[in-house]
């Protein structure tokens, strides 16, 4: 175990960021080259080993978090990357890309600093694969069962592995020329240099994974043909449709979706092009959307270099305590936090680039239609209505719309050619010939309702069709039948989906399911 008394003669110290100077300069991840030892090892410690471990029910994946501490504070990192690894195909990736909501489970956030959960489990992972660790892992058997994963992100990267280490030979298509997703095209390289996926790419390579790039299936490649040719077929594309503004002077030139200004950026450093095609260099650079997508735009263009950054949030700006309303352990807190993005803006004045409670009213442009400037008003926070008087003009010239995803995209020929139908937030369904089965609440399922050999007391009909759509064979994974949501969320979604499939192709399973396809986090 760990130090029982650890939590009260340790104080929390996360790893420090490299200086905002120095990290401006480049592209590499804000941490790259910070001794993560023995600090992590030292916060490791201050893990109580609760009884009732909060933690868990903090993360969608379920992982052993006070185990793999204990072992992280002792340097036992063949244990603590065993441990890891047991309920989480990617902990390098998500120890750099989830907003920790272990964290705000921790008991010790109850009144104090929680463990820094996070840098214990990107230490683990890295340290894994530096001693040789996280060997690849092929079947000793195959089945002789073929599955077609459509998607290369990390609900479709954590089902292809989970079903190959199974025994099943999967085939992953990906319409993009590179696989990753948007762990390729839509994450910078600040945040997840692209060395870490390109490893654990490697190593799926190497247990036997097949993968098929700039394969457009439901386009150029008929997906009812794909499903022919395979036993089963995931479908794990993401929430792609992106949401629009729809405002006056939006047909301006210089205003752009985030998503394609940072696959630009990312191209550029996987060097596709020396420069890319829309940057903020030299520019007034407006961000519309408060979140992670707009943080990540906003550590780009600093890094472009802009004249000026502001993000724009229409939101109320939150406080700095817990509300009571979101109580612990069950709710992520809407609380005031940085991102590095943030700090990097706020500069040596501290002054925070966002703007909360405001809303686009209408852009405008020069003569040449080059949009120059953004008319913005705050806004009443319940109603979101603007309030007369507010308005203001901000020099844009560039902007960048990050209000995330509505759902799959629906026009591609995937649906229509593998018989998928949405539910009502525009999401693929799934549930097959079970869909009249009662609705769960929000929420994590209990232990005892999770589908896998050996233990659980859900049924085996429920459990497959759970992650089914109305095609018999075909199943849906991620954000494509989630929504948009959490990297921890599509590896649980990734890792749940292929318990079914599997059970579905051999009647039975010793698969892990972490989450149902109707969990979702708790909030108030």
């Amino acid at each position: 175990m760990t130090d029982p008394r650890g939590f009260l003669r340790i104080p929390r110290r996360p790893v420090p960021p490299r200086p905002v100077e120095e990290r401006l300069d480049d592209w590499r991840e804000v941490y790259a080259g910070q001794a993560l030892l023995p600090l992590v090892s030292e916060q490791a410690l201050r893990c109580m080993d609760c009884g009732i471990p909060f933690c868990h029910s903090g993360c969608p994946l379920g992982n052993l978090i006070p185990e793999w501490n204990a072992y992280a504070a002792h340097g036992d990192w063949s244990a603590a990357a065993e441990r890891l690894h047991a309920t989480n195909n990617f902990p390098e990736f998500t120890g750099r890309l989830c907003p920790a909501p272990c964290e705000d489970a921790c008991v010790l956030a109850i009144n104090t600093d929680p463990v820094t959960i996070k840098n214990v489990e990107e230490t683990i992972a890295d340290e894994a694969w530096k001693r040789g660790y996280a060997p690849p892992q092929p079947p000793q058997r195959l089945s002789g069962k073929t599955v077609a994963v459509v998607g290369s992100g990390p609900a479709g990267l954590a089902a292809a592995q989970q079903l190959t280490r199974t025994g099943h030979t999967v085939v992953v298509y990906e319409r993009d020329d590179r696989l990753g997703g948007l762990l390729r095209y839509g994450i910078p390289e600040f945040k997840l240099e692209k060395s870490h996926l390109d490893r654990r790419i490697q190593q799926m390579r190497e247990e036997g994974t097949k993968f098929r790039t700039g394969v457009d299936v439901g386009g150029e490649l008929d997906a009812a043909e794909l499903r022919r040719r395979h036993d089963a077929l995931i479908v794990a594309v993401g929430a792609t449709e992106r949401r629009e503004l729809p405002v006056p002077g939006r047909e301006l030139s210089g205003i752009h979706q985030a998503m394609d200004y940072l696959t630009y950026a990312n191209r550029v450093q996987e060097g596709d092009y020396a420069a890319s095609p829309v940057s903020a260099e030299g520019k007034h650079a407006v961000i519309v959307g408060g979140g992670d997508t707009g943080s990540d735009c906003l550590g780009t263009v600093l890094r472009q270099g802009a004249l000026s950054a502001v993000q724009l949030d229409i939101n109320p700006e939150p406080g700095e305590a817990r509300p009571e309303a979101q109580p612990w352990p069950v709710t992520h807190p809407k609380v005031y936090r940085i991102s590095h993005a943030h700090a990097e803006a706020r500069g040596r004045e501290g002054i925070d680039p966002r703007l909360f409670a405001s809303a686009t009213l209408h852009f405008e442009g020069d003569a040449e239609g080059n949009v120059r400037a953004l008319c913005l008003t705050e806004v009443e926070p319940a109603a979101r209505s603007p309030l007369p008087g507010t308005d203001r003009v901000l020099p844009a010239e560039l902007v960048l719309i990050a209000l995330g995803f509505s759902g799959p995209e629906q026009g591609s020929g995937l649906m229509e050619q593998l018989g998928l139908t949405v539910d009502g937030r525009g999401n693929f369904a799934r549930g097959g010939d079970f869909a009249a089965l009662p609705a769960r609440p929000a929420g994590r399922g209990a232990p005892g309702e999770r589908d896998s050999e050996g233990g659980g007391d859900a049924s085996a009909a429920r459990g497959a069709a759970a992650w089914r759509a109305r095609t018999d064979g075909v199943f849906v994974a991620g954000d494509a039948g989630r929504g948009q949501s959490l990297v921890v969320w599509a590896i649980a979604e990734g890792r749940a989906a292929a318990a079914a499939a599997d059970r579905y192709l051999t009647g039975s399973t010793v698969l892990p399911s972490p989450i149902a396809p109707w969990d979702r986090p708790l909030v108030a």
